[in-house]
């Protein structure tokens, strides 16, 4: 049976205050509770060799008695004897915090090494420290016309069924939290948080910004030329349009309110923006070009 340095196993050094104790002790427990670790052995008896550690460090009495004896341990009871000690090891530790891994009071699998200074019985009862939970993350793709309206979908996440509504206008990229669905906490501390990012798809025919929209319509020379009706797409159906005579290609016109819902403001939307991209006739008939050709002698003539 070997000397156990305490210390190195809570990664500080001798002179640690009880706060350094603390914080590492913390530290460690949750990154080997076997919660989080299942099926690793090697966690579980790291674990247990970080609660030992923290019984005797954390406790002024059972600290005092560990650096006085250290390397020497085997003589404890001897020198406490010549010395007329009486042991204090069995007293209670009251408020010194123990990180238990099955939701009860850390109470044994206490080293030799422990219980040769300390004696079997000298963890007692100690008190649970509480952990919240791990904060988990999902991701949830969905079309554009998925967040155009305000919906309830629900989602499985660890096992478990979660209903959540999904407010209209929500952005591709954009994070929102519901609190307490993460991962359960540990020693009765509370639940993680769950994080879900929203993907949102690309549409064929609108390109989003914001709470606008932008699209591209194809606009015919005759049109274009002597103006006219047109029917185009918005997300909410179709809209009828003026054109106005002697339209350019790349003219943008302005459809007010038929753009997207503006996140979690009720009845609000964005605009949409048409850009014209007249289209020029193929295939021209025989006639056709010679009409063409008279235009173009009248244009010439400036008539």
């Amino acid at each position: 049976m070997e000397f156990i340095d305490y210390y190195r196993i809570l990664e500080i050094k001798n002179s640690a205050s009880e706060a350094d104790i603390k914080a590492a002790y913390r530290k460690l427990a949750r990154k080997y509770h076997p919660d989080l670790n299942s099926n690793d052995e090697n966690a579980k008896k790291k674990f247990q060799q970080i609660n030992e550690a923290n019984e005797v460090l954390s406790d002024p009495e059972k600290r005092k008695k560990y650096d006085q004896y250290g390397k020497d341990w085997k003589h404890a009871e001897q020198f406490e004897k010549a010395n007329q000690q009486q042991s204090q090891s069995r007293a209670s530790s009251g408020g010194q915090q123990s990180y238990g891994s099955s939701g009860g009071d850390f109470s044994g699998d206490f080293s030799e090494f422990f219980e040769s200074i300390y004696g079997s019985a000298a963890g007692g009862r100690t008190r649970q420290t509480k952990f919240r939970g791990k904060d988990l993350n999902a991701d949830l793709h969905l079309s554009l016309m998925d967040v155009y309206k305000t919906q309830q979908q629900t989602l499985t996440v660890n096992g478990k069924n979660i209903r959540l509504t999904i407010p209209a206008g929500v952005e591709n990229g954009q994070v929102i939290k519901i609190a307490g669905h993460g991962a359960p906490g540990a020693n009765g501390g509370p639940n993680g948080d769950l994080y879900i990012t929203f993907t949102i798809a690309n549409h064929p025919k609108f390109k989003r910004e914001g709470s606008h929209l932008y699209a591209t319509v194809d606009l015919d020379l005759y049109t274009a030329l002597l103006g006219g009706d047109l029917q185009v797409d918005t997300l909410d159906g179709k809209v009828k349009l003026k054109v106005v005579p002697e339209t350019q290609s790349n003219t943008k016109v302005k459809l007010k309110g038929k753009g997207f819902p503006v996140y979690k403001k009720e009845g609000e939307f964005g605009d949409l923006y048409i850009t014209y991209n007249v289209k020029l006739p193929a295939q021209l008939t025989e006639k056709e070009k010679e009409l063409l050709t008279e235009l173009s002698k009248l244009r010439a003539n400036g008539n």
